[in-house]
């Protein structure tokens, strides 16, 4: 994703207890256009969203004191419109699901590449940025297009039929593309409120989705599984979209969820 479609002066709050990581990152992010503000730990960052309001938040995982879970949980109620992203050399996928459950809507591992964390919090501010947007009646992902209105999806031009749950849940993923969905958010979503820890709906209507939306079922390249947290939709023709994990996305599926 290139740096220039971000719109300029969004501000971001880098928390990290590195000064060359944070400083490094912040002349880059201010090159690319951002206004970029920055905390040496998570105090520093809770009393800065305290006081002015911060369109996303970079959050290191690994901090003294108060860690970035807990910094996490204190930031979204401080601002709960704020884009919260979060930084970590960690690859347990404990931390991941912590992370989501905290209130972080995406994470992503140290090192990194610049263009992909642009890529991620352009995702995380489309959805968080203005908060007043009203969704596009098209929703458009890759070869896909959604008309919410008259619900009719179609592939390269070509209508594939949907039944109201397959539509439900993918227009729920295509309005958080590159944004991982937890299993419990997905079903209450799609299915409502009292639901939350039936695997089965979920693993039952993604295999029916890649089997109608993707070119290959056994290598998705629009649905991927997060391992043991969920889903996140994927542009397959995005240079900076992640690649599919093909082992968790068909023969280990069960266990994942």
């Amino acid at each position: 994703m290139s740096a220039t479609i971000v719109p300029p002066l969004f501000s971001v709050l880098i928390v990290d207890d590195d000064p060359t990581f944070r400083k490094g990152l912040a002349a880059s992010l201010k090159t690319s256009g951002y206004s970029v503000e920055l905390a040496r730990n998570a105090e520093e960052a809770l009393c800065y969203v305290r006081g002015r309001p911060v369109d996303i938040v970079l959050l290191d995982i690994n901090m003294p004191e108060i860690g970035g879970i807990e910094a996490c949980h204190r930031i979204r109620v401080l601002a709960p419109r704020s884009g919260i992203l979060m930084l970590t050399v960690r690859e347990a996928e404990d931390d991941k699901v912590q992370a989501l459950g905290a209130g972080a809507d995406d994470y992503i591992t140290k090192p990194f590449r610049l263009r992909e964390l642009m890529a991620r919090m352009g995702a995380v501010l489309r959805r968080t940025g203005s908060g007043a947007e009203l969704s596009p009646p098209v929703l458009s992902v890759g070869q896909l297009e959604l008309e919410l209105e008259h619900r009719i999806l179609r592939k390269a031009g070509k209508e594939i039929h949907l039944s109201p749950k397959e539509f439900e849940m993918l227009a729920f993923l295509m309005q958080h593309q590159n944004v991982p969905v937890t299993h419990a958010k997905l079903l209450r979503a799609v299915w409502g409120q009292e639901y939350g820890n039936e695997p089965d709906y979920l693993r039952t209507y993604v295999r029916s989705l890649r089997k109608k939306i993707e070119d290959d079922p056994s290598r998705p390249g629009y649905i991927l599984t997060e391992p043991w947290v969920g889903y996140r939709m994927r542009d397959p023709d995005h240079p900076d979209s992640r690649v599919a994990d093909t082992t968790h996305d068909t023969e280990r599926d069960e266990d994942d969820l």
